[in-house]
């Protein structure tokens, strides 16, 4: 039996995660989840699973749950922000712990799951940008897994199994183009924020579709790649196959690609890393090959889409300007989503920020989180008007 935490469990990818426990309780139980605000979801997973610990971040939410656990008689111990993140992601009795919030918020329990030798199933994807080169020493130094769980960097961690990657060519990253794929700056002046959500493929939260609609989350996985698998940025090349179906692709040195491919559905990274290095049976719908017609695949518009051409240059660039590019993302979407900046600005401010911003090559999870606060500042008093 694995022990599995859950952060970010009332999400997109922490409720497919619980699908994935709900179809194999034999193999996995959950012992702790946390959520930021969706108590109700919370007390629903509780009454279900039972979990040992629950943190809340919002301290309203927090009170809901601790009331309700306690006039239910619940033994769910309610815990309160990143003090609460920090213990559940380090119990002793837990075996990996998913880290599926979205944002700088889950570096630090991250961390300390590694440090305490948790194995990680990654769908934070700003914990290996801001700190890849930390995460990945610490998780060395620990004999911990880092477990990608994401269509791509799931698919990649597939195809590289038992092959050396020193073999390796290239990673092809493929990408679904997002709401937007094939339009032209002009076009994507006043597009609004329900059209910008509007994934074609992939059901995500709010954030992760915006960073979708510019590709934006592309280039954030173009610099987790780098550190996952070691793998230079010019050997990191996009491709943009509408159809989600390649999930991504490694081109070895002798000319041959290895493609993982199906469906279009979460729970199938999740259920491999959680199930690592075993495989289970179908949680996911299998692919008919009589039935689909096409593959297609596109070299992505870098000139329209900014961000994926910025993320390459702050990955390049290395040491903090990764974290200034994720901070200045985290800020636009944030306006974005409010109404207060166009579509196409979210790509001005990240050029911005990267102008205004000097990187260091080494630095300490401290000057992280403090380089998160003062481009987010800068970003919001600039164009907050």
């Amino acid at each position: 039996m694995k022990n599995i935490c859950i952060l970010g469990a009332t999400g997109s990818i922490g409720t497919q995660a619980l699908d994935v426990i709900r179809r194999e309780r034999d193999s996995f139980s959950l012992s702790a989840i946390s959520a930021n605000k969706s108590w109700e979801k919370i007390i629903d997973i509780i009454n279900e699973f039972n979990p040992k610990f629950a943190t809340l971040m919002d301290s309203i939410a927090y009170e809901k749950v601790k009331i309700y656990c306690k006039e239910n008689n619940k033994n769910t111990e309610v815990l309160l922000g990143i003090e609460g993140l920090n213990t559940i992601a380090s119990l002793d009795e837990v075996d990996m712990v998913l880290t599926s919030v979205v944002g700088m918020i889950g570096l630090y329990p991250t961390l300390k799951a590694i440090q305490s030798g948790k194995d990680i199933a990654l769908a934070n994807k700003e914990t290996l940008v801001v700190a890849g080169e930390i995460i990945m020493e610490e998780a060395l130094k620990n004999n911990v897994k880092i477990l990608p769980v994401d269509s791509e960097h799931g698919a990649i961690f597939q195809c590289l199994r038992g092959n050396s990657y020193k073999d390796v060519n290239k990673i092809l990253l493929t990408a679904s183009g997002g709401p937007f794929r094939g339009k032209s700056r002009e076009e994507l002046k006043n597009v609004t924020v329900d059209e910008a959500l509007k994934h074609p493929k992939w059901n995500m939260g709010k954030k992760i579709s915006i960073d979708s609609a510019t590709l934006m989350n592309k280039g954030l996985e173009v610099i987790e790649a780098h550190f996952l698998f070691d793998v230079d940025y010019d050997d990191i090349q996009v491709v943009v196959h509408p159809e989600s179906i390649v999930h991504s692709m490694v081109e070895y040195k002798d000319g041959s690609i290895i493609a993982q491919l199906a469906a279009a559905d979460m729970r199938l990274p999740i259920q491999y890393a959680f199930n690592y290095p075993e495989r289970k049976e179908a949680i996911i719908e299998k692919l008919d090959f009589y039935t689909i017609k096409s593959l297609t695949f596109e070299k992505p518009d870098m000139k329209t889409f900014r961000p994926l051409k910025l993320a390459y240059e702050a990955g390049k660039a290395k040491g903090l300007m990764p974290a200034i590019l994720n901070a200045a993302n985290e800020a636009a979407v944030e306006l974005f989503l409010n109404k207060r900046i166009k579509f196409l600005t979210i790509g001005d401010i990240l050029e911005d920020a990267m102008e205004k911003f000097c990187s260091k090559e080494k630095f300490t999870i401290e000057e992280i989180i403090e380089t998160d606060k003062r481009v987010k500042e800068y970003v919001n008093s600039k164009y907050l008007t």
